[in-house]
């Protein structure tokens, strides 16, 4: 088998339902599976998959072991060159699968890419996790080409090329089995958020490339899981983000970086007091708690070389500041 498409379910009979119908009809190949990996789901919606699309093959797992975990346990039973992570609430569009597969059998020096992400409920605008490839900043807050913080562009195909970029977005992310193995998969203690920013991160840091391509476009629901409003969503984003930013930080770097991130973080927290609610709030306490009882299972980098393109493709500035005092708005402005 060389392509697995992975959809991980978790109660989701009406993602299915609505979704499901794309990816079996436009991923139909001699060389490509589709896979429902089911996280323990207690409603009928592995059955309503057997039932309906007998094809497709399903991979039951004992319970929800959320994202990071709950992939890492479907992967390691599947034997292929390339494993696709495709997302519940996710449409895909005719040969969607093709620019990804092609690009990775021609440019060995790449490990990971993915599609270009459209909103699908608004298929003029780009979609908030992962529009057309994601960058980072030193204190691991992330943007895209098409969305920084809370504004997205409209698609006018101002990203329509082929770009190497830090991150792409796990709703639909493509990589080598060889290197998801070599690196350990993705992050458990992570659970879900930003695990796949991570796992893309460590793949630039370890000398491949990432790559977004939007010659291929899905459209992305997003906040199925959780909404975008949700305390512990903020929770995990901000967790996470530390762990993330300790993993892949040089050491040398690390406590000057914590220092200003923590600045960053109370700010945020703030705001968060005054335009959203006090649980947000206290997420973030949350998260810095919880950050710091877990970093004992990781050591920051020692260096990841010079020409590495983890250290290359970060932004060496922030990109708060460059969004909130600046003004810069835009990924295309970023260079100006």
């Amino acid at each position: 088998m060389k392509v697995a498409v992975v959809i991980l379910n978790w109660n989701g009979k009406a993602l299915l339902e609505q979704f499901l119908p794309s990816v079996t009809k436009y991923s139909a190949d001699k060389d490509t599976v589709v896979v429902v990996a089911d996280n323990g789901s207690t409603d009928d919606s592995v059955e309503f998959v057997k039932k309906t699309y007998p094809k497709v093959q399903i991979l039951p797992l004992k319970e929800n072991y959320g994202f990071a975990l709950g992939y890492n346990k479907a992967l390691e039973q599947l034997d292929a060159e390339y494993y696709v992570l495709l997302n519940s609430d996710v449409e895909v569009t005719k040969d969607w699968l093709k620019p990804l597969i092609s690009f990775l059998d021609t440019h060995s020096e790449a490990a990971v890419c993915g599609p270009k992400i459209l909103d699908y409920k608004d298929k003029t605008k780009f979609e908030y996790a992962g529009a057309a490839g994601g960058f980072i900043d030193k204190y691991a807050y992330p943007y895209c080409r098409g969305r920084m913080f809370n504004t997205v562009e409209k698609d006018e195909g101002q990203y329509d090329t082929n770009a190497e970029c830090l991150w792409v977005s796990g709703a639909c992310m493509v990589t080598r089995a060889s290197v998801y193995k070599e690196l350990g998969g993705l992050d458990e203690r992570f659970f879900a958020h930003m695990e796949e920013i991570d796992f893309c991160w460590q793949a630039n840091n370890s000398g491949y490339k990432v790559v977004n391509i939007p010659e291929s476009v899905i459209y992305h629901v997003g906040g199925a899981s959780l909404a975008m409003g949700n305390p512990h969503k903020t929770f995990l984003n901000f967790r996470n983000s530390l762990l993330c930013m300790y993993k892949n930080t040089e050491k040398a770097d690390w406590n000057k970086i914590l220092f200003k991130r923590l600045i960053l973080d109370g700010i945020a927290a703030v705001k968060f007091l005054f335009t959203d609610s006090p649980a947000h709030l206290m997420a973030v306490y949350r998260a810095h708690r919880e950050f710091f009882k877990l970093k004992k299972f990781y050591t920051p980098l020692i260096s990841s070389g010079s020409d590495s393109s983890g250290k290359k493709l970060v932004m060496q500035g922030s990109i708060v500041l460059t969004y909130y005092f600046k003004k810069i708005r835009k990924y295309s402005a970023l260079s100006k």
